[in-house]
């Protein structure tokens, strides 16, 4: 299991804090709950089984979605808010003061566009970059004149160096064994279409 490093510091607390109650599935942005349960092996929990359903789900559908989305999960939370009071609460967040009291402070977490919103360079998240996944399509038919014609069109998404997810053409012969993908050893009419993730 990766190490994870200072680097979530107290967030990890305040997370995992937050798994202990079961009616609260919902009160977490579930890329966090994917993030931790992925880097602990998937654990048996409500939370992370309910965050493997929706990693699952993200790559059944064509097309697909990145299946962990980083962005999402508000890591390093920045308050962003007009004028004064939104001043106020990113010098707490920095300087662990205490905001003053109002009954309804009018914040909002900053999202950022397409990788982790903190610094995820750390070798502790190369879970994360260890993410690949393949989509895989592939045919064959036997032509006109007893020949055997055969295409295959072939995806890899991975994610970079602060988790943005990136998807590019590839070839067959990067997909791993363990994908359920074998190349037909007749020529007979054949459609095979996946997602794998490794």
């Amino acid at each position: 299991m990766p190490r994870l490093s200072t680097l979530f510091g107290s967030g990890l607390i305040t997370l995992c804090t937050g798994f202990a109650h079961p009616s609260s599935v919902s009160a977490y942005p579930v890329d966090c709950a994917i993030l931790l349960c992925l880097a602990g092996g998937w654990p048996a929990s409500m939370e992370c089984a309910q965050a493997r359903a929706v990693f699952i789900r993200r790559i059944t559908p064509w097309p697909i979605e990145p299946p962990l989305q980083i962005w999402n999960c508000p890591m390093g939370v920045r308050f962003e808010t007009p004028g004064e009071m939104g001043q106020l609460f990113d010098a707490s967040a920095r300087t662990g003061l205490r905001p003053p009291k109002i009954a309804r402070p009018p914040v909002a977490p900053r999202t950022i566009a397409n990788r982790a919103d903190i610094d995820i360079s750390d070798p502790a998240f190369d879970f994360v970059r260890s993410i690949r996944v393949f989509e895989i399509f592939f045919q064959q038919h036997r032509s006109s004149g007893n020949g055997c014609s055969s295409s295959n069109i072939v995806y890899l998404g991975s994610y970079g160096e602060q988790g943005e997810y990136t998807r590019r053409r590839s070839e067959l012969d990067i997909v791993p064994e363990a994908s359920a993908f074998r190349m037909p050893t007749e020529c007979n009419g054949y459609a095979y279409r996946s997602v794998f993730v490794e």
